[in-house]
């Protein structure tokens, strides 16, 4: 569900993916050895029993040392996703609402 008319609703990145791709609410920053909590605009329902995951892809590890502390969404959990991301890398890293991040 949206919580702002800014969200992006989460969209799978091809029919095999194992998960979805969320997107930040808004443009951000996360300082290079830092960390950011990031705000997705949105809420989801899950079913009893079971929590959401949330995970770096391998290219943001790899290529930018981004990592996602936290990351577990429990079923009873009916409040705003938001994302905390640790930044490993030697460089600021830049996030672009629509097109994902990119560091300096």
């Amino acid at each position: 569900m949206k919580l702002s008319d800014k969200a992006i609703i989460p969209t799978k990145g091809s029919r095999f993916a194992a998960g979805h791709e969320i997107y930040a609410l808004t443009n951000g920053v996360v300082p290079a050895k830092g960390q950011k909590m990031v705000e997705m605009g949105i809420a989801i329902g899950l079913p009893e029993g079971t929590y959401g995951r949330l995970a770096a892809r391998s290219g943001m590890a790899r290529r930018m040392g981004i990592a996602v502390g936290g990351g577990v969404i429990d079923s009873d959990y009916t409040g705003e996703v938001k994302v905390i991301l640790r930044n490993h890398g030697e460089g600021t890293a830049y996030l672009k609402q629509e097109m994902g991040w990119h560091n300096s």
